[in-house]
């Protein structure tokens, strides 16, 4: 078993000795590149003018490299599946937009990972248009139904997580075809050809659905439809095995055929509606037929020299990423979030917004002016940074939370960058694994449980707060959300994107992986494989994590620096586990302009530089790119 016990990445210090193990990781690194370029050339993995990061399954048994990095001056697909980032990949070398491949992609992560997204949940995705400078912010996140109501899980609380009545209205499909319809370049009916086949004739269990597998066995047992895809003849699937979801083929092909229509007014739809309603929800063809995706503009956040453009309100995602980062800018130093007392910084900051954020909600039906304004303003911040002491932290109620929090949990994330450098940043979910451990036997589909992601005035949280009002049960309502994809550029280019899944966590990761890379200059799998701490605000204890990845590669934050924290008043803890991230950044050294004779219809400023893509070694996934 290998062991990666890296020091924090944010914990960097100036000096002599810093400038030596950077030179040493440098050296390294390239020596590690020139390997791994020629394994994989001897060994034939660049082919079809794909490069695959690997993964150590495949369709007919294929076994490709392990590198969770790859290169290209093209285009980059980064997702927690190989198979998927691949698949991605296909569909660029087709000539298609990076909106294709992440049509593409994200319906073969719901084939091959239906335990965190698939065509039965929602999310949210963000589109950087290199052709007019555009980021737009596509909210496909679930709605709740036209019979909801703030009392209906009074009376059995555990139906608001588990069972067809947690489930919101999917809103996956809605916002994928809205996306294409804007920027697709190939026919919707291509884009389904990959994830069809995999339900049909079938794919390997990877291991990390196979842990998932022998975790939720029992849910699994008990729901028809989860049994006969993950379960056939009364024997659970293991990692290796093939698995099929021949009703989620035949569900993808009419879709595919007839378009978005066939789920939301359509036979596929009905069928869904049957099999929901038979378990116990609500869901009718009205909300399915009502169902609206909210298409707006990036909200974007100025902070560190950089530009971050992604989702405004129900996702605290940006709006979170925007106020930890102006607590940090306020200290007036580059140093302030290097090293142990950088992290001690940051942990405080991330208990600050956590406490704001609760006062989020839908835009469209609560009045959220005041806390994003909030949430954006460097002068808050300000008044934060001055709450924050570098030799002590403080109990909870310090903070000023008024809420409970909202522990979400699950997703997928990939991120895409194509040769015209559009840009795609996209987190989906069906919240928790398996969603509401229900599939619809008749359409393949999972459903989620996102109702759980809503507050209702009778809950009782494991902190013992009061649930937030701003969150509260209306029908047609979006719930709040921890989902953070993010396009990031400087001085109006793009140089990354950035994601993740893990419910509560996304925010600390992503926030954690942009300060390795962006600000301290951390090469990106360092960046993104790097050691995190995690906070929740209540209970008050710093989750670091230690533990051994499906690669072998262990990680954990060291012991020098946990004492750093207890000296401060830190309580610890180490977790297994942890959010995972997936990242593509361009290196504009050397950058050349692209003109409209090498990019379809893109701005004559743009700039093409080398691409690096880096799927999280966290979980089993690898990233494909252009050669």
């Amino acid at each position: 078993m290998k062991q990666l016990r890296l020091e924090d990445p944010l914990l960097v210090t100036s000096g002599n000795s810093s400038t030596t193990r950077w030179l040493r990781a440098l050296c390294f690194f390239l020596a590690l590149t020139a390997i791994t370029f020629a394994g994989l050339t001897l060994s034939g993995y660049l082919e079809f003018g794909i490069v695959r990061g690997g993964g150590n399954y495949g369709n007919e048994g294929l076994s490709f490299g392990n590198e969770e990095v790859v290169k290209s001056d093209k285009a980059v697909v980064a997702a927690d599946d190989a198979r998927c980032s691949e698949t991605g990949v296909s569909v660029l070398g087709q000539g298609g937009h990076a909106v294709d491949a992440a049509v593409a992609t994200a319906l073969c992560l719901g084939v091959v990972n239906a335990m965190a997204s698939g065509i039965g949940g929602g999310g949210f995705m963000v589109v950087r248009s290199s052709a007019t400078s555009r980021t737009e912010a596509i909210n496909m996140r679930e709605t709740a139904p036209l019979a909801s109501s703030q009392t209906m899980y009074d009376n059995n609380p555990e139906t608001k997580y588990k069972g067809a009545l947690s489930m919101g209205v999917p809103g996956e499909l809605a916002g994928l075809y809205e996306a294409w319809s804007r920027h697709g370049r190939l026919p919707w009916k291509t884009l389904f050809q990959p994830a069809i086949k995999l339900a049909r004739d079938g794919f390997v269990i990877a291991p990390y659905l196979g842990n998932y597998i022998a975790d939720y066995s029992d849910s699994i047992m008990r729901d028809p439809g989860l049994r006969q895809v993950y379960a056939p003849g009364g024997k659970l699937l293991k990692a290796g095995e093939k698995c099929y979801n021949v009703e989620l083929g035949h569900s993808l092909e009419a879709i595919g055929e007839l378009g978005p229509k066939a789920f939301y007014d359509g036979s596929i739809g009905e069928r869904f509606v049957q099999d929901v309603r038979k378990a116990g929800g609500i869901l009718t063809m009205e909300d399915l037929r009502s169902y609206r995706v909210d298409v707006t503009e990036a909200v974007s956040v100025n902070a560190m020299g950089y530009t971050i453009l992604g989702m405004p309100s129900p996702s605290s995602g940006t709006l979170g990423i925007s106020l930890v980062l102006n607590i940090l800018e306020s200290y007036g130093s580059t140093y302030a979030a290097m090293g142990s007392l950088g992290l001690h910084r940051l942990i405080e900051a991330l208990k600050h917004m956590f406490a704001v954020r609760m006062d989020l909600g839908d835009p469209n039906f609560v009045n959220i002016t005041k806390t994003v304004a909030d949430m954006l303003s460097p002068a808050f911040a300000k008044r934060i940074q001055q709450r924050i002491f570098d030799n002590t932290t403080f109990p909870s109620e310090y903070y000023l939370h008024r809420w409970s929090q909202l522990r979400d949990h699950g997703t997928s994330h990939f991120c895409i960058v194509d040769a015209d450098r559009n840009a795609v940043s996209l987190t989906t979910t069906v919240n928790y694994p398996f969603g509401a451990k229900v599939l619809s036997p008749s359409t393949g589909i999972v459903l989620n449980n996102e109702m759980d992601d809503f507050s209702t005035p009778a809950e009782v949280s494991p902190d013992q707060l009061p649930p937030a009002p701003a969150n509260f049960i209306e029908p047609k309502k979006r719930p709040l959300s921890s989902m953070t994809p993010v396009v990031v550029l400087r001085d109006n280019q793009l140089v990354g994107v950035i994601g993740g899944s893990g419910g509560l966590y996304i925010i600390p990761a992503i926030l954690q992986v942009f300060l390795n890379h962006f600000a301290l200059g951390m090469e990106p799998l360092s960046a993104v494989q790097g050691p995190r701490v995690y906070h929740k605000l209540i209970p008050n204890v710093v989750l670091y994590e230690d533990w051994t990845c499906l690669d072998g590669e262990h990680i954990e934050v060291v012991p020098e620096v946990r004492r750093f924290l207890e000296e401060r008043g830190h309580e610890l803890e180490a977790k297994s586990g942890g959010a995972i991230s997936q990242l593509i950044v361009q290196d504009l050294r050397n950058a050349i302009p692209m003109d409209r004779e090498n990019g379809k219809g893109t701005s004559d400023q743009v700039l093409c530089g080398i691409l690096t893509g880096v799927s999280d070694p966290r979980k089993d996934g690898k990233p494909a790119a252009m050669r």
